[in-house]
């Protein structure tokens, strides 16, 4: 039975009971106990290891108006999406900074991300990265075999929010209103072979203990129905980008921790990632207590390593290209990242920490 369908009865289970008094607020006392035991429990279970990955971003291109993305149609930015051997050259660049996991990011727009597009992207891959994840719009079960086949491994899909009217509100036109196909996401990649599944909530868009809860409450059914594969949860918060959107319920720091604590203690198995939107000393925290995978020297913008692209840079507003007033450097980012650290200074301050940088840790030779 798919997670859409008994959504709003899991919200009101024991279990999110137990996992929302994790959340209650804490005295300094009980956190710095929570924080003791979560790097216990992480180290029981993941060792000291911390898996690296960058994301590739192909195209900026997006037909979704979405209030709090930078990539949002209704946003007047320079787009642009990377023809193969440019994605290769972007890949060859991550590849020479030690990468072995990309994870392919794409907005949503069938006329420019289509047609085999992303299977060949993959396809391409191949000899440059053995870890191959992908973060694209939502697709039908059958779409995704041939991704599968063609050598990705792993697939991201963040809910965004998990309150109904929130969503509603945050997605005005596009597919991607539609809150159910999305929620159920998960599901069609397992059923397609994907070995690593990702979820997630934007944090910043309501209130951040009700979404952790309703974030929860997902991973709990994914353990149980899509047990054959590797979870993982990101808890992104909203950063500055184009349409200058501001988070209506922000997460402090404290509260973030805090809830990373939450998720490991309740979840020691599940992989907890965090990105370069946070700021080096929150991330060094983090990756203390919980976090087991992390992003680094990260771009947010299609050709944003190598600068692949820029000659075909174009201006669109609300769907409408436009010509440009002159040269233009780069295309727009999804959104501004926070810590800045190359892949190199990021693996030589975990070493600082005690923790071992993992930039490879699946081939396709162990299943061949």
């Amino acid at each position: 039975m798919p997670f859409s369908s008994q959504f709003e009865s899991s919200l009101r289970t024991d279990f999110a009971g137990r996992f929302r008094s994790l959340l209650t607020p804490a005295p300094d006392a009980r956190l710095e106990r929570m924080a003791a035991e979560s790097a216990a429990v992480t180290r029981r279970f993941f060792g000291r290891t911390m898996r690296l990955f960058a994301p590739l971003y192909l195209s900026n291109e997006c037909i979704n108006s979405c209030a709090y993305c930078g990539f949002s149609r209704e946003n007047a930015i320079l787009r642009v999406t990377l023809e193969i051997d440019q994605m290769l050259a972007e890949a060859r660049h991550l590849a020479s900074e030690g990468f072995r996991s990309i994870l392919l990011v794409a907005g949503e727009h069938p006329k420019f991300v289509s047609n085999g597009y992303i299977e060949e992207c993959i396809r391409r891959l191949a000899g440059v990265a053995p870890g191959i994840s992908l973060e694209v719009a939502p697709m039908e079960t059958s779409a995704y075999l041939p991704l599968v086949a063609a050598g990705a491994e792993g697939l991201v899909v963040y809910q965004e929010t998990y309150h109904r009217p929130t969503y509603a509100e945050m997605h005005a036109h596009g597919p991607k209103k539609n809150f159910d196909w999305r929620l159920d996401c998960p599901e069609r990649a397992y059923e397609a072979g994907f070995r690593r599944i990702g979820v997630g909530a934007l944090f910043g868009l309501w209130d951040w203990r009700e979404e952790a809860v309703a974030l929860a409450a997902h991973i709990d059914h994914l353990l149980k129905t899509c047990w054959k594969a590797q979870l993982t949860v990101s808890l992104p918060r909203l950063r500055p980008a184009a349409g200058a959107f501001e988070p209506r319920h922000p997460l402090g720091d404290r509260d973030f921790l805090q809830l990373i604590c939450a998720l490991r203690l309740t979840f020691p198995h599940v992989g907890i990632v965090m990105s370069t939107r946070e700021p080096a000393p929150l991330r060094d925290a983090a990756a203390r207590i919980g976090v087991t995978m992390m992003s680094a020297g990260s771009h947010t913008e299609p050709g944003g390593y190598t600068g692949q692209g820029a000659e075909s840079l174009h201006l669109t507003v609300k769907g409408r290209q436009i010509a440009c007033d002159g040269p233009a450097a780069a295309a727009t980012e999804q959104f501004s990242i926070s810590d800045d650290r190359s892949a190199a200074e990021v693996a030589q301050t975990l070493a600082r920490l005690g923790l071992d940088p993992v930039w490879k840790d699946w081939d396709a030779a162990i299943a061949g």
